[in-house]
């Protein structure tokens, strides 16, 4: 058989490591391979190969010296063109979407930072061979066949998250086409019983809004790992994995939100998975490439989860109004957004979005929450023309999406132009400039109306948090009062009013004193004071309300809105 064969060894989960072979027949005496420096759908640089050692290069049962040339690549130079094989360990230490974790519970593996990517071998066919503990089951969202999965190439096979432990995915359909849900972890109070028939029902909801059946055809697996916390998810082609926290389910909106992570995921395998920016077709993996058309991507669907809620009837609107405010306030809100636009968010992704500092959350804004935003600013402006942003999504898919071609910034634009030119002339401003997206005559168009609410608690201009029993600085906001008192992320708060601090609920306390609070603390160690000046309660959040007076043709278009479609 040609191609590339890998097994992956895990026999001895309590070690977490994993055991890792490949083997191939050489097309040429000078061997290259690389090891992926980061995992598609999350746009950082995690050098991957950091968590490798023990490599071993070997043709026809010797050692053949190998050379690394680079971090994450390796070269080696051969006698003959008989077959080669290479094993390396790796740790497995990291349950995240986009890394790797082993232990004697389950296996969650994702392939980009498993694999090495043979050069000349990409497009050729990949066979993955598991080896499992007594009683463990492989989930793998790829052909099955005798002896393990078969991927058409090296894309295919990265793209397919591996799940073993003692357990069994459960079927359920969706427009008729075969899924599979593999839980990882049990709510103490259990599951709904109605988990299912609602999943099924979001992902209905986006092959309604997208106008076509899922384009996974009859292979699709969801993976929800449930932990005492976390919250996050990455799609692929065929699957994706979800972690979520039990604690969040039994809250108000834990599980509506559960279920817009989901859906969120699954509206994926149209955008970004198979209509995705040009610089991503096909995936460089030795290098950061960057894209300015990244908010497209998730700003887009950040905005659609929102709305497969309601159009699957598991919310109503004036949850979708609330879960929108809480996008809109945080927008409002954030000082970056002054800073930094949606376009460069995007192009800066990969230095600072997944790398967030207390410094740095001041001076960016999330291209989720952007992204969403102004894609709720298009919908409502499309839809005064008599189109709808699910329109242009469609458009997109027809041209590029269904046929695996990247789009260039140019085509969003022209996309955008067929359905409303005037709008496609503002929308490059709304990109490259700050504060330039125009929410609330968005919301004015809708008969709906931002309400600003306010602090209870006098303006001191810093977030604290308790940590090992210290109340530390996390955030000083810019020309607050602890930025103007001196204060730093970081310092510790040792006491107020002459009075010592033990937690949160003491300086709330001290709050309520006078206008000027003396406040001791130390930083690196040693003892500081200074004057903190209280400032009136701030806006504390955004609320969407509706516009009692609103017109007929605003409750007409507000209508229209809400039906998604």
């Amino acid at each position: 058989m040609g191609g590339v064969r890998i097994s992956i060894d895990l026999c001895e989960p309590a070690r977490q490591q994993l055991r890792v072979k490949l083997e191939w027949t050489p097309r040429g005496r000078h061997q290259t391979w690389l090891m992926p420096i980061w995992t598609p759908g999350s746009y950082t640089v995690r050098d991957h190969a950091q968590h490798l050692h023990s490599l071993q290069f070997q043709q026809s049962g010797r050692a053949v010296c190998t050379k690394r040339v680079a971090p994450s690549r390796w070269t080696a130079e051969l006698q003959t063109l008989h077959p080669v094989c290479l094993t390396y360990t790796l740790e497995a230490r990291q349950l995240t979407v986009r890394t790797n974790h082993l232990d004697p519970d389950f296996a969650s593996l994702c392939l980009p930072a498993v694999v090495m990517l043979i050069d000349g071998e990409r497009w050729n066919p990949h066979h993955l061979q598991l080896s499992l503990p007594s009683g463990w089951f492989g989930h793998v969202p790829l052909a099955k066949v005798d002896d393990g999965y078969d991927a058409n190439d090296f894309d295919q096979l990265v793209d397919a998250p591996v799940h073993a432990g003692p357990f069994h995915s459960r079927p359920f359909a969706v427009c008729g086409h075969p899924h599979e849900l593999l839980t990882i972890g049990e709510p103490p109070m259990g599951w709904p019983s109605t988990f299912e028939a609602d999943i099924e029902a979001v992902c209905e909801a986006a092959c309604t809004l997208m106008g076509t059946p899922p384009p996974a055809g009859d292979r699709y697996q969801f993976v929800i790992q449930l932990l005492d916390q976390g919250y996050g998810g990455l799609e692929h082609d065929h699957s994706s994995v979800l972690q979520f926290s039990w604690e969040a389910l039994t809250k108000k909106d834990g599980y509506r939100q559960l279920l817009q992570l989901i859906g969120h995921e699954y509206f994926h395998q149209w955008n970004v998975r198979r209509l995705r920016p040009g610089a991503y077709v096909p995936y460089r993996y030795d290098k950061a490439e960057i894209s300015d058309g990244l908010w497209f991507g998730e700003g887009i669907t950040s905005y659609f989860d929102l709305t497969l809620s309601l159009l699957a009837a598991k919310s109503d609107r004036q949850t979708f109004l609330d879960d929108l405010g809480k996008d809109i306030s945080h927008v409002l809100l954030n000082p970056g957004c002054k800073i930094q636009s949606l376009a460069d968010s995007s192009r800066e992704a990969w230095l600072r979005l997944y790398k967030q500092t207390p410094a740095n959350s001041l001076s960016q804004i999330s291209y989720y929450r952007l992204g969403t935003v102004l894609s709720f600013c298009l919908d409502v402006q499309l839809r005064q023309s008599g189109s709808a942003l699910a329109f242009v999504l469609r458009d997109l898919w027809q041209r590029f999406g269904r046929h695996g071609k990247g789009y260039e910034p140019t085509d969003l634009l022209e996309a955008v132009e067929a359905h409303n030119k005037s709008l496609a002339k503002v929308l490059p401003t709304w990109l490259e400039k700050t504060m330039a997206v125009p929410i609330h005559d968005c919301l004015n168009a809708l008969g709906l109306q931002a309400v600003a609410i306010h602090s209870k608690h006098a303006d001191v201009g810093m977030q604290l948090s308790k940590q090992k029993g210290r109340l530390l600085i996390n955030k000083v906001n810019p020309d607050g009062p602890a930025e103007q008192a001196g204060l730093v992320p970081g310092d510790e708060l040792i006491g107020a009013h002459d009075w010592r601090l033990r937690g949160l609920e003491h300086w709330q306390a001290l709050l309520q004193g006078p206008e000027q609070i003396p406040v001791l603390y130390a930083r690196r160690g040693r003892l500081g004071s200074t004057i903190l000046k209280k400032k009136d309660p701030i806006v504390e959040r955004w609320e969407i309300s509706w516009d009692s007076g609103a017109s007929s043709s605003q409750k007409e278009l507000r209508d229209r809105w809400f039906s998604i479609v």
